[in-house]
């Protein structure tokens, strides 16, 4: 693909006349940030779409964190455009402070996007999450102790009816750098992927690195593994879960105690899980120490009070029954 989308840029375009686009033809866009993994899937969307019969356009997103970002979303705009990307667009968020820097960012950016593909009628949304990208996530997981679902990293599509597409998932950081070379394709190095103020920065440079020199070369490759298998584990353990709720609630719907603790708790945190979310707990925040803790008002009943949860969410036990609300 790299090769070839060169090859036609060196040759001035397709050679042809573009016809028109049917209205029905679905509509995909990119997300953009203007490095090289972004740029390089913005190519390969480009030189791959009428193979797969769909429209190609781009979206760019101004943080508004850096002196300048304005100038550069524009010059990102320029770059795309020139790909015969339409529609492409440049849009600018407010990055607020919850959750840190990182986590603010990463809202803000897919708040932008989701409006985005709304906005168009979007069937999907590419990502330019490399292999490199899904090992710093697993990573991640790992060192915030949340359980299998987090050492399962990132998946193929995610977000609602599977918006989100990250079709470079398999692919290294490197090779897609080259990709952008071989087609002379200018790239963007943000200077917060190198910054140590940020986590994932100093896991990217110093962490990864060290566990590479200290254990062999291929543990990127190994990490990515986990990802997948630990997501075919939680996914079944989803499923168990979805179905096993319904045989711990009694005939008002609420969660009994006796039935819950019956359950494998692999199997019972995860429907405590589902319960705190659909009270009103922000999935985000939700941690294991979360769950621990009204776990134990099932294991370990000594009479403890009602449980405090993000979201203003309160989970106490109460004759037999595990009661979950909003306060």
């Amino acid at each position: 693909w790299a090769a070839a989308a060169a090859e036609k840029r060196q040759q001035g375009g397709d050679g042809g006349v573009r016809g028109p686009e049917r209205p029905d033809t679905p509509l995909v866009l990119v997300a953009c940030s203007g490095g090289a993994d972004s740029m390089a899937l913005a190519s390969a969307l480009a030189f791959e779409a009428r193979k797969l019969g769909v429209r190609a356009g781009a979206i760019t997103v101004d943080h508004n964190l850096q002196q300048g970002s304005a100038l550069r979303a524009a010059e990102v705009v320029t770059r795309l455009t020139a790909m015969d990307l339409d529609p492409v667009e440049a849009v600018a968020v407010h990055v607020g402070r919850e959750g840190g820097p990182e986590a603010a960012a990463r809202d803000a950016r897919y708040a932008a996007l989701d409006a985005a593909a709304e906005r168009h009628g979007a069937a999907a949304v590419l990502l330019g999450h490399t292999r490199d990208d899904q090992a710093e996530t697993v990573l991640l997981g790992l060192a915030r102790g949340s359980g299998i679902r987090s050492l399962s990293g990132m998946a193929d599509a995610s977000g609602p009816a599977g918006r989100y597409r990250r079709p470079f998932l398999r692919l290294d950081r490197q090779t897609v750098r080259k990709a952008c070379l071989v087609q002379s394709i200018p790239v963007w190095d943000d200077p917060h992927n190198t910054d140590p103020a940020y986590t994932r920065s100093r896991l990217r440079h110093e962490g990864l690195p060290a566990l590479e020199k200290a254990l062999g070369k291929g543990v990127v490759e190994a990490l990515a593994r986990t990802a997948q298998l630990s997501r075919d584990d939680a996914d079944a353990l989803d499923t168990w879960a979805a179905e096993a709720e319904q045989s711990v609630r009694d005939g008002d719907g609420g969660l009994t105690c006796a039935g819950l603790y019956a359950l494998p708790p692999a199997v019972r945190r995860r429907v405590l899980r589902r319960a705190l979310i659909e009270a009103g707990s922000p999935a985000g925040s939700l941690f294991a120490r979360h769950l621990e803790e009204v776990d134990r008002l099932i294991t370990g009943w000594r009479g403890q009070r009602a449980i405090n949860l993000p979201g203003r969410v309160e989970a106490t036990r109460q004759g037999g029954r595990l009661v979950i609300r909003q306060s």
